[in-house]
């Protein structure tokens, strides 16, 4: 009597085991905190961005967003993480035109596919990068910079942080579109590079606003033009390389908002919302303006077309300019 007692229970169990479930997946979305992966070192401007992004996240969806850095690997080691993690929304994931695109021309194999592995939420923010010279160098105009190069003996130095980065692009954008030839000197980080602009050991580099513009204000460098389609509220005197007659150097560095393939559209769409609602508060967004960021956001859709898009463009440039996938 007391086995089939025994077994009576187990077979409530049972029963109640497939109505709990049902009961959870049912509850609306988010039940619980969410994580957010982001691939670089505490501390720094993409970091800073998303703490502050999670923190206005978790007031919109009313759940915590806990921050987990996870850098290394040219961002491939973050991507992972959330590819390991299901596809439920609950695990997003700070992309960045380098895991999403260029990434694509500097390796022969990614362990994702930057379309297919993830699903698009919002775009988030982006820099253009400042063409900024040394105090040795006397040009005050990109076309003086241009004249210059061209009648140095030897090529002008430029500092990029690794080869197929952004500031490396930058540098074959501007040497083609000015018919000039400068000298790549690679550094590891933007303080080290900047610390030799300073000292006028190298002439030039392409750098985000947070690196250059507190120097340039202290006057002991010079911003000549600014890439992108619009010139920086922050430094609204300084040109766009267009409208200093160099076009064709069109690049940024951009940032957004990703979770895993799979994730369900109705998740998707309320993150979207919620983070653009986050990133449209002018308390949210000023700080970063102030350091030459541009905030904006979108819909998955156009996310999604901007990656393709971008995902196709720079990794034929990568291996048009000479660099060897690893």
């Amino acid at each position: 009597m007391f086995s089939r007692f025994v077994a009576g229970l187990i077979a409530i169990a049972l029963a109640w085991v497939p109505l709990l479930a049902g009961a959870q997946a049912s509850q609306p979305y988010p039940s619980k905190s969410i994580r957010f992966v982001v691939p670089y070192p505490a501390g720094g401007i993409a970091d800073t961005f998303a703490r502050s992004l999670a923190q206005g996240l978790g007031s919109e969806l009313g759940q915590t967003v806990i921050v987990e850095n996870k850098p290394g690997g040219n961002q491939i080691i973050g991507a992972e993480a959330v590819l390991q993690a299901p596809p439920d929304g609950y695990t997003l994931f700070l992309g960045s035109m380098t895991s999403l695109a260029t990434n694509l021309g500097v390796y022969k194999k990614l362990p994702y596919d930057p379309i297919r592995s993830f699903a698009p939420i919002s775009e988030l923010f982006s820099t253009p990068l400042f063409l900024t010279v040394s105090p040795r160098v006397t040009a005050q105009s990109v076309r003086d910079l241009v004249s210059q190069a061209k009648a140095a003996k030897v090529p002008m130095t430029y500092a990029t942080l690794g080869e197929g980065g952004s500031l490396h692009l930058a540098g074959e954008l501007f040497q083609r579109a000015a018919g000039i030839r400068l000298e790549r000197v690679p550094y590891k980080g933007s303080v080290p590079a900047v610390t030799d602009l300073l000292g006028g050991h190298v002439d030039m580099i392409f750098d985000a606003g947070i690196t250059v513009i507190p120097h340039a204000k202290a006057g002991k460098v010079r911003i000549l033009a600014v890439t992108g389609h619009r010139r920086v509220e922050v430094l609204a005197s300084v040109p766009t390389m267009a409208e200093a007659g160099y076009g064709a150097v069109d690049i940024g560095v951009w940032f957004g908002l990703v979770a895993r393939a799979g994730t369900p559209s109705e998740v998707v769409a309320r993150l979207s919302a919620a983070v653009n609602r986050v990133l449209a508060d002018a308390a949210f967004s000023r700080p970063f303006v102030e350091q030459g960021l541009q905030v904006s956001g979108s819909t998955p859709e156009a996310f999604a077309a901007f990656i393709r898009t971008e995902a196709e463009r720079w990794p034929a440039f990568i291996r048009d300019v000479g660099v060897s996938p690893q």
